[in-house]
């Protein structure tokens, strides 16, 4: 079950695997990881006009299928990778599709053996249920959704929500991600929201608007009135193709 990633970080040809020889410098890498944390991305960071679109991810597992082509398209895959036009050392990644446990070691090492780890710095949005959150009160208490951090020990910034109690854990590619960083020394912080709502939801989507506060993220910012068209938009999508059956 292998995992091939496509990168256009050259002249518009995709190359597998590696984008060139050496390693590209990134300064800035921003994953969001599922449906609602990669909504958030695109109705308040991504901009046609300020990103491009620079490689994707094609894996095939019991929850994911991508298509075979080699054309680099947001339709093609449910793991695309956007750089900033005016500053190529930020980079983006929107993964809403399944990543299987045995596929995220493969993920990490080609993703970041794609890049220069000196000088980066890494930032993962995800979302977790509420009823996984571990705390001596009820969980029906909780004014969900809320936001917890987990950073590595390099991570010197301030986070923008309370850190992550014990004995509560992250999973899967998330936890994946920032393990990564942890052992290579990386910069990294993990903003998981706890939502009660397992669909994209609007709600769930801007508990992560204190964000967009933080150093990484604020010059990333887009107009706000543009975004709140861009979220009507992606929520009025989905609930059409939801409603097949009335």
């Amino acid at each position: 079950r292998e995992i091939d990633i496509l990168w256009t970080l050259r002249s518009g040809a995709t190359t597998a695997e590696s984008p060139a020889d050496e390693p590209f410098v990134c300064s800035k890498f921003i994953v969001a990881i599922g449906r609602n944390a990669a909504a958030f991305l695109s109705s308040f960071i991504l901009d046609s006009v300020c990103w491009e679109v620079v490689g994707v991810v094609k894996l095939w597992n019991e929850w994911c299928r991508t298509s075979s082509t080699t054309n680099v398209l947001p339709t093609d895959s449910f793991c695309l990778f956007y750089r900033l036009i005016s500053d190529p050392t930020v980079l983006l990644c929107q993964c809403s599709c399944y990543v299987a446990e045995d596929q995220q070691f493969q993920w990490l090492e080609k993703v970041f053996g794609c890049m220069r780890k000196e000088g980066l710095q890494v930032t993962i949005l995800s979302t977790c249920p509420v009823a996984d959150y571990k705390t001596q009160e009820s969980t029906l208490t909780l004014p969900s959704p809320f936001l917890k951090a987990l950073k590595t020990k390099e991570f010197k910034e301030q986070v923008c929500c309370p850190l992550l109690e014990q004995p509560n854990i992250v999973r899967d590619l998330p936890a994946a991600v920032l393990s990564y960083c942890q052992v290579w020394q990386i910069p990294a912080v993990l903003y998981q929201c706890y939502t009660d709502v397992i669909k994209l939801d609007t709600v769930t989507i801007e508990a992560f608007k204190p964000l967009l506060a933080s150093k990484i993220l604020k010059s990333l910012v887009k107009d706000v009135s543009e975004s709140t068209k861009i979220l009507k938009k992606l929520l009025t999508a989905n609930e059409t193709h939801n409603n097949i059956y009335i």
